[in-house]
């Protein structure tokens, strides 16, 4: 981090940090500004007070390539977040397709798009998970149309597998949604899951605060439906949901079930036809093996509900339990937290990210490429290798 970049970020004056140098403020400017390179005690003395973000090879290094925006780009991009607040859905797919862009031009508009957001507390963020079969998409359509009729604005990011052969991913939930995908108060996002872990996409949190910016007020967040890494998703939503197939199994296969601990409400799902009793004992194995597992978010028992999503039958008393659930959050604090921590949370995994990403590109370094020799003829140990990477990288 350049010197000037790290007083403004502290605010701090030049001259209070001249006096704790010990320099005057005329020397420090030209330190700044590149006209005197700074004494080894100096360079010591600036590298101890900014903790290490000041190091002396940000005075030696020319800056990286950037992209500056100059002011018709910052207008341009003001006008792009006027039309997402105005509710265009072009826009708003447009916004989201810069956030998984993985170009770096792109990646750079897209935060300095996301720094103009205000936030969202109103909203409220619904995490579904269950099995592939168990009826994600079709409970989504019927409980989305129906929170629509009661004035509500509903989106849905629906998080597909990607191909670890070809990368590709079929995207198709969109057709498992006729209704809700035309309807003009519905918003549906499907994206790739890109090999990330966690049953959702790399930047689906960013997503999720581009829908609430352009007023809707129900979030729904499909995952992949992978079982037990569901973890990511449950932390970036208000409420976690669990669909389970009737006749699923005993309650002690309940207790197994790792993603059954993290559940705020357990839907028993096709609860009709022939179905309905099996449901009906479903509900009734979960609700005694809850008893001997730690309570859900609001310190009460996960709660057990039973619905059909092609008979539309159920729903109020999933909606029901949403709100209390929420109501209670708010009363005594734990919603605001919860949305703060997720901020951290976001912030440290866009780090991952950004970590990850200067791992990738430096795989392909000369250097890089001859270690990978020496490992591959046992002249080099892994672990050797690793060190010498990791020193690299630190010293970047």
């Amino acid at each position: 981090m350049k010197l000037q970049d790290y007083l403004r970020f502290r605010r701090i004056k030049n001259k209070t940090f001249a006096k704790l140098l010990n320099i005057s403020p005329v020397s420090l400017s030209r330190y700044i500004s590149g006209e005197r390179f700074p004494e080894k005690e100096i360079l010591i003395k600036i590298h101890n007070l900014t903790e290490g973000l000041v190091s002396p090879n940000d005075f030696c290094l020319q800056d990286e390539k950037n992209y500056d925006f100059n002011e018709n780009q910052e207008i341009e991009l003001k006008k792009f977040h006027q039309h997402i607040l105005s509710g265009s859905r072009k826009h708003l797919g447009k916004a989201i397709t810069l956030i998984e862009s993985s170009r770096e031009k792109d990646q750079i508009i897209s935060e300095k798009l996301l720094e103009l957001f205000k936030g969202n507390d109103k909203s409220i963020r619904i995490g579904i998970t269950g099995v592939p079969g168990v009826g994600k998409s079709t409970f989504i359509e019927s409980f989305g149309m129906k929170l629509i009729r009661k004035g509500f604005k509903v989106a849905v990011l629906a998080v597909d597998p990607s191909s670890r052969f070809s990368g590709g991913s079929i995207l198709g939930d969109k057709t498992r949604m006729e209704k809700l995908s035309v309807n003009k108060n519905a918003f549906i996002r499907p994206s790739p899951s890109s090999g990330h872990l966690g049953g959702v996409a790399k930047r689906t949190s960013e997503s999720i605060l581009c829908l609430e910016e352009a007023g809707f007020n129900i979030i729904f967040v499909e995952t992949m439906g992978v079982g037990q890494a569901e973890t990511e998703v449950y932390d970036m939503v208000d409420i976690f949901l669990v669909l389970l197939l009737p006749a699923g199994g005993d309650e002690l296969q309940g207790i197994k079930k790792g993603i059954i601990e993290m559940a705020d409400l357990i839907i028993v799902n096709k609860a009709d036809g022939e179905l309905k009793k099996s449901a009906e004992i479903t509900q009734r194995e979960y609700k005694n093996a809850i008893h001997i597992i730690d309570k859900s978010r609001i310190s009460q028992d996960i709660g057990v509900v039973i619905c059909s999503s092609l008979n539309q039958c159920g729903f109020d008393n999933v909606w029901k339990y949403i709100l209390k659930f929420i109501d209670i959050r708010k009363k005594n604090n734990d919603f605001i937290n919860e949305r703060n921590s997720q901020k951290i949370n976001r912030m440290w995994g866009l780090v991952d990210l950004k970590v990850k990403g200067f791992v990738k590109n430096i795989s392909s370094r000369k250097f890089v490429e001859e270690l990978l020799k020496d490992v591959k003829k046992n002249n080099l140990s892994v672990y050797r290798a690793v060190k010498m990477i990791s020193n690299y990288i630190i010293k970047k």
